[in-house]
């Protein structure tokens, strides 16, 4: 036997009584006849003392070691009230080495959140003997657990789906796997459980779930680890973008009241839903951070009437805030706006009341604005005494780009975005389609099985690019947790909007044959989304990097650089799959 208890079961009430533990030595202190030791196991951490000296020799940092002795009460003057075994500790009368380290630690594990990301991957079997890392795995762990909980109570019923599939074209790179039995075949792993899901609806199941992997070729962001994540999969049968709605907002909001930090505030349901157009013309950006109170104003058909020619034929979006601010505070703004592809950056400021419309301006392009037309302008954007407007203008998409990251320097820059907060809201009613801007063609904006608004009838009447789709964001914060969408079940819709894509109803037929072949056998209406788990449980633990809360993640290089993956196999395993490397 190894141990009698983790560390985290022993408590002063066990003082006296003789105990057997295990786990690492965290480190080493050396009183002078008496050493010390602290052990550290996934629990907690405990205070060795070794009046036996010789009992320390051939231990170093990072062992692994099992300890057997007495419990003891510490001295009241070296009480350490950070950990919950700070008033006890354990004589050693015998140690045994279970696992030596045999060179030197790579780095220091109690500070290896502070080693370039690299090392830490290299070694993340050390990385996670960090107690803060270790605490976002339990974390992880906790959360996973609940939602399971949670979905199973509302009616869900968890179903695994295939992990080797079907390519097909649904937006990100696949990766594909060799058949060994059908040469030149390939399977590939699943970006999303998609059509699986609904084949489920398809086949009689009413609400399914699953914390599903996902595998897509892209690249890493500090939200997006490359390869693969989790999600939250669910779909339900007989249900209406409003239903989804309500079953996302139920587990999530259960989920962050449960698991927010303390002190928090959690958007209460019914979250508010922006569609997806406001939310490009107020917010800049699909996925809106509602804690910065900053809105975005269009006025290119004032600027229109205008005497500054290089607003003229652009869009004018305009950010108001109240205040004026130094020279210094605009110095920084340009130099943010030119580093993010802006020639400039204008501005007005409300000085004072004495004009004919209550209030003096000052700034670069005042003078190109006419008098008569100041009121106006004071109206538009809601102008009051020292408010500063300032000015974004170019072609349509990267104006409201543009003026997002404006938005969100204003915002941070002047410290008025809600701390301690996490501020729900769906976007809605996105595009169906969309113009490939190289090729021209026009292509799935979303996702390709979403269900049309007007169904068939907006599919044959409607320019495609005016062809709204019920699909749904939610995001949190400023990051999008989940997409989702009604599906399409219609077999004459699906076969229309492939075709608007360029699909052909025998293209169709060979990369969804599946759900072609299903949709002719009486599929209900259905609907669902899919919350990201990994990007979840970021945002609880307020971590920058989504790599902080995965056990094992891939480099940003999409390299698993512990393991050593990608990496090269035999010339009898290519032949075996029927693969040959081009040089």
């Amino acid at each position: 036997m190894y141990r009698d208890c983790t560390l985290n079961q022993i408590s002063e009430s066990d003082i006296g009584k003789k105990m057997q533990v295990a786990g690492w030595v965290e480190n080493i202190r050396d009183h002078g006849g008496v050493s010390f030791i602290d052990l550290r196991d996934m629990y907690g951490v405990l205070q060795v003392v070794m009046r036996d000296t010789s009992l320390l020799k051939g231990i170093s940092r990072e062992d692994c070691v099992s300890i057997s002795g007495p419990v003891e009460k510490r001295d009241e003057e070296t009480y350490n009230p950070k950990i919950p075994t700070g008033t006890i500790e354990l004589e050693a009368h015998s140690v045994e080495i279970l696992g030596k380290v045999n060179g030197q630690l790579p780095f220091e594990v109690m500070t290896s959140r502070e080693t370039r990301e690299d090392l830490r991957l290299k070694y993340r079997f050390l990385d996670l003997r960090n107690r803060k890392v270790m605490d976002n795995m339990v974390f992880r762990s906790r959360v996973i657990a609940f939602l399971r909980e949670k979905m199973t109570q509302m009616g869900f019923l968890e179903v695994q789906t295939p992990i080797l599939c079907a390519s097909s074209p649904e937006g990100a790179r696949d990766y594909i796997v060799p058949s060994r039995h059908y040469k030149g075949k390939f399977y590939a792993l699943p970006q999303a459980p998609q059509q699986y899901k609904q084949l489920l609806m398809v086949s009689g199941v009413d609400k399914y779930f699953q914390i599903a992997p996902c595998f897509r070729d892209e690249d890493a962001r500090a939200d997006r680890s490359p390869g693969e994540f989790y999600q939250l999969d669910f779909e339900m049968s007989f249900a209406t973008q409003e239903d989804v709605f309500k079953a996302g907002e139920e587990v999530l909001t259960a989920a962050f009241e449960k698991f927010a930090p303390e002190g928090f505030q959690v958007t209460k349901a019914p979250y508010p839903v922006i569609s997806y157009e406001r939310a490009m013309l107020e917010f800049g950006t699909d996925k809106p951070d509602l804690r910065n109170p900053l809105r975005i104003i269009d006025l290119s058909e004032f600027f229109g009437r205008c005497s500054f020619k290089p607003f003229h034929n652009k869009t004018v979006r305009a950010i108001k805030i109240h205040g004026l601010q130094s020279r210094g505070f605009h110095e920084k703004m340009l130099k943010f706006a030119m580093d993010i592809g802006m020639p400039g950056l204008g501005y007005l400021e409300a000085v004072a009341a004495g004009s004919a419309d209550g209030l003096v301006y000052k700034g670069p392009i005042d003078k190109f604005i006419p008098d008569e037309l100041k009121a106006e302008l004071r109206a538009l954007a809601g102008l009051e005494k020292d408010d500063t407007i300032f000015f974004i203008a170019d072609k349509k998409a990267r104006a409201a780009s543009l003026a997002g990251q404006i938005r969100s320097e204003l915002g941070e820059k002047l410290g008025i975005c809600e701390k301690n907060a996490y501020r729900f809201c769906f976007v809605n009613d996105f595009p169906m389609f969309e113009k490939n801007e190289e090729t021209g063609k026009i292509e799935f904006t979303h996702n390709p099985f979403s269900m049309p608004q007007g169904g068939l009838e907006a599919l044959n009447t409607k320019d495609p690019l005016e062809v709204l789709a019920y699909q749904y964001d939610i995001v949190c914060n400023g990051v999008e947790l989940s997409s989702g969408a009604v599906r399409n079940h219609s077999l004459e819709i699906m076969v229309k909007a492939f075709e608007i894509a360029g699909y052909d109803e025998e293209v169709l037929r060979q990369k969804f044959g599946a759900l072609y072949n299903a949709f002719q056998f009486g599929a209900p209406p259905h609907a669902g989304m899919a919350p990201g788990v990994d990007r979840m449980i970021m945002l609880l633990r307020n971590e920058e990097n989504i790599r902080e809360i995965i056990p094992f993640p891939m480099s940003g290089n999409a390299q698993d650089l512990m393991c050593g993956a990608p990496n090269e196999v035999t010339e009898q395993q290519l032949r075996e799959v029927h693969i040959k490397i081009r040089q």
